[in-house]
Protein backbone atom coordinates (compact mmCIF):
# COMPACT_ATOMS: atom_id res chain seq x y z
CA UNK A 1 0.00 0.00 0.00
CA UNK A 2 1.22 3.51 -0.83
CA UNK A 3 2.40 5.81 1.94
CA UNK A 4 -0.01 8.66 2.86
CA UNK A 5 2.54 11.32 1.84
CA UNK A 6 2.82 9.77 -1.61
CA UNK A 7 -0.98 9.58 -2.01
CA UNK A 8 -1.46 13.21 -0.92
CA UNK A 9 1.27 14.37 -3.31
CA UNK A 10 -0.22 12.49 -6.27
CA UNK A 11 -3.72 13.72 -5.35
CA UNK A 12 -2.46 17.33 -5.36
CA UNK A 13 -0.81 16.84 -8.77
CA UNK A 14 -4.01 15.45 -10.29
CA UNK A 15 -6.14 18.26 -8.82
CA UNK A 16 -3.64 20.89 -10.03
CA UNK A 17 -3.67 19.42 -13.54
CA UNK A 18 -7.48 19.39 -13.53
CA UNK A 19 -7.56 23.06 -12.44
CA UNK A 20 -5.16 24.05 -15.22
CA UNK A 21 -7.12 22.16 -17.88
CA UNK A 22 -10.41 23.63 -16.62
CA UNK A 23 -8.93 27.10 -17.09
CA UNK A 24 -7.63 26.62 -20.63
CA UNK A 25 -4.01 25.62 -20.02
CA UNK A 26 -2.36 22.91 -22.08
CA UNK A 27 -0.46 20.59 -19.72
CA UNK A 28 2.44 18.26 -20.48
CA UNK A 29 4.42 15.97 -18.19
CA UNK A 30 8.15 15.29 -18.58
CA UNK A 31 9.23 11.77 -19.49
CA UNK A 32 12.25 11.96 -17.16
CA UNK A 33 12.62 13.30 -13.63
CA UNK A 34 12.77 17.10 -13.54
CA UNK A 35 12.66 19.69 -10.74
CA UNK A 36 9.14 20.62 -11.94
CA UNK A 37 6.04 18.40 -12.09
CA UNK A 38 4.78 19.54 -15.48
CA UNK A 39 4.72 22.36 -18.00
CA UNK A 40 1.64 24.48 -18.57
CA UNK A 41 0.99 26.65 -21.61
CA UNK A 42 -0.89 29.83 -20.74
CA UNK A 43 -4.06 30.16 -22.86
CA UNK A 44 -3.77 33.97 -22.99
CA UNK A 45 -0.14 34.58 -23.92
CA UNK A 46 0.92 31.16 -25.27
CA UNK A 47 3.97 31.02 -22.98
CA UNK A 48 4.99 27.75 -21.38
CA UNK A 49 5.80 27.65 -17.67
CA UNK A 50 7.45 25.04 -15.45
CA UNK A 51 5.11 24.23 -12.56
CA UNK A 52 5.83 22.56 -9.23
CA UNK A 53 2.81 21.30 -7.27
CA UNK A 54 2.74 21.42 -3.49
CA UNK A 55 0.11 20.71 -0.86
CA UNK A 56 -1.00 23.43 1.54
CA UNK A 57 -1.03 22.47 5.18
CA UNK A 58 -2.90 24.08 8.04
CA UNK A 59 -0.78 25.06 11.02
CA UNK A 60 -2.79 24.43 14.21
CA UNK A 61 -0.10 26.23 16.22
CA UNK A 62 -0.76 29.37 14.10
CA UNK A 63 -4.57 29.53 14.14
CA UNK A 64 -4.87 27.15 11.16
CA UNK A 65 -3.00 29.47 8.80
CA UNK A 66 -2.08 27.97 5.44
CA UNK A 67 1.53 27.15 4.73
CA UNK A 68 3.15 25.74 1.61
CA UNK A 69 6.68 24.41 1.96
CA UNK A 70 8.46 25.32 -1.27
CA UNK A 71 11.57 23.18 -0.97
CA UNK A 72 12.90 20.26 -2.95
CA UNK A 73 13.87 16.82 -1.62
CA UNK A 74 17.15 18.26 -0.29
CA UNK A 75 15.31 20.95 1.69
CA UNK A 76 16.50 23.72 -0.64
CA UNK A 77 14.26 26.36 -2.23
CA UNK A 78 13.55 25.90 -5.93
CA UNK A 79 15.66 27.99 -8.27
CA UNK A 80 13.79 30.27 -10.70
CA UNK A 81 15.50 28.52 -13.61
CA UNK A 82 13.93 25.21 -12.49
CA UNK A 83 10.41 26.29 -11.48
CA UNK A 84 8.45 29.32 -12.71
CA UNK A 85 5.24 28.80 -10.74
CA UNK A 86 3.94 26.89 -7.76
CA UNK A 87 0.48 25.48 -7.60
CA UNK A 88 -0.72 24.95 -4.06
CA UNK A 89 -3.60 22.57 -3.39
CA UNK A 90 -5.64 22.70 -0.21
CA UNK A 91 -7.56 19.52 0.53
CA UNK A 92 -9.43 20.06 3.78
CA UNK A 93 -11.30 16.93 4.94
CA UNK A 94 -14.87 16.81 3.61
CA UNK A 95 -14.34 19.87 1.36
CA UNK A 96 -13.74 20.30 -2.36
CA UNK A 97 -10.07 21.04 -3.00
CA UNK A 98 -8.99 24.61 -3.67
CA UNK A 99 -6.11 25.56 -5.92
CA UNK A 100 -3.90 28.65 -6.09
CA UNK A 101 -1.11 29.50 -8.54
CA UNK A 102 1.72 31.93 -7.83
CA UNK A 103 5.20 32.83 -9.00
CA UNK A 104 8.30 31.25 -7.53
CA UNK A 105 10.05 34.00 -5.59
CA UNK A 106 13.82 33.50 -5.51
CA UNK A 107 15.04 31.76 -2.31
CA UNK A 108 11.53 31.60 -0.81
CA UNK A 109 11.18 28.46 1.31
CA UNK A 110 7.60 28.94 2.53
CA UNK A 111 4.45 30.74 1.44
CA UNK A 112 1.82 31.72 4.00
CA UNK A 113 -1.75 32.94 4.06
CA UNK A 114 -3.83 33.63 7.17
CA UNK A 115 -6.99 32.27 5.55
CA UNK A 116 -8.42 31.04 2.24
CA UNK A 117 -9.89 34.52 1.69
CA UNK A 118 -6.43 36.07 2.05
CA UNK A 119 -4.96 33.40 -0.23
CA UNK A 120 -7.50 34.28 -2.93
CA UNK A 121 -6.58 37.97 -2.68
CA UNK A 122 -2.85 37.26 -2.75
CA UNK A 123 -2.65 34.56 -5.42
CA UNK A 124 -4.56 33.41 -8.50
CA UNK A 125 -7.24 30.91 -7.51
CA UNK A 126 -7.96 28.36 -10.23
CA UNK A 127 -11.53 27.06 -10.10
CA UNK A 128 -12.05 23.37 -10.79
CA UNK A 129 -15.17 23.89 -12.90
CA UNK A 130 -14.60 23.69 -16.64
CA UNK A 131 -14.55 27.09 -18.34
CA UNK A 132 -16.05 26.01 -21.69
CA UNK A 133 -15.99 29.58 -23.01
CA UNK A 134 -12.20 29.50 -23.21
CA UNK A 135 -12.31 26.51 -25.52
CA UNK A 136 -15.32 27.66 -27.55
CA UNK A 137 -13.74 31.05 -28.31
CA UNK A 138 -10.45 29.39 -29.30
CA UNK A 139 -12.20 26.87 -31.57
CA UNK A 140 -14.26 29.63 -33.25
CA UNK A 141 -11.11 31.68 -33.88
CA UNK A 142 -9.33 28.67 -35.41
CA UNK A 143 -12.31 27.97 -37.71
CA UNK A 144 -12.12 31.45 -39.25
Amino acid sequence: MAHLTEVVGKYSEVVAELALLANGYAVSRPQLAQPYDFKAEDPLNGREYKVQVKTFRRRPDRKNELVLYATNGKGEPYDRSDVDYFIGVLGDPGEMPRVWMFENEENQREYWAKSTNRASKRWIELPLSLNRELYEVKNEAEAV
